[in-house]
């Protein structure tokens, strides 16, 4: 059998589950529930551009990482910035300026690069964009929290960090 080559992706997609460490704890048979929130998206890299108000233009709807649009489920109902959102699979984007970001939670899913339907809007909510003191190469997004029914996602790039706070 011929072997194919193939390049590996300038960025990777990655996933990230709340309650922080899902997978491994269900595997391991400590955790019974279904997660709360999963986030799949792909991770580019900084590798010397500028990023916001360069590549990512302030004031325009980005796709929130590269190639397929991130995309985040909620397993239960939720609130962020203590609007609600029922559960269900969405597809997220932001307008970055540099005080604060636009979310936006669509119902567009399975998304490839930035083919974004305003009238597919699920929910939008302000957060503010925070200086961060860490030159972050990869676009990175995870969850933290102390407890079950409430967390923040966090998304940094660059010397820039948002935190959007959920509950479940």
């Amino acid at each position: 059998m011929a072997q194919r080559n193939i390049e590996l992706d300038k960025s990777p997609l990655d996933m990230v589950y709340y309650p922080v460490n899902y997978p491994v704890q269900k595997m391991n048979g400590k955790e019974k529930h279904p997660p709360e929130a999963r986030v799949i998206y792909s991770r580019p890299q900084k590798n010397g551009r500028t990023i916001f108000d360069g590549i990512v233009k302030y004031n325009q709807v980005w796709r929130l990482g590269a190639n397929e649009a991130t995309e985040i489920e909620f397993f239960t109902d939720a609130k962020i910035s203590g609007k609600s959102i029922p559960k269900g699979r969405y597809t997220m984007y932001a307008i970055c300026n540099q005080d604060k970001w636009t979310m936006i939670f669509n119902t567009d899913n399975y998304v490839w690069g930035l083919a974004y339907n305003q009238k597919k809007d699920a929910l939008r909510v302000d957060a503010p964009a925070q200086k961060n003191d860490e030159d972050v190469e990869n676009f990175t997004m995870y969850f933290d929290g102390t407890t079950q029914k409430a967390a923040t996602l966090n998304i940094m790039w660059e010397k820039t960090k948002v935190v959007i706070p959920i509950t479940f």
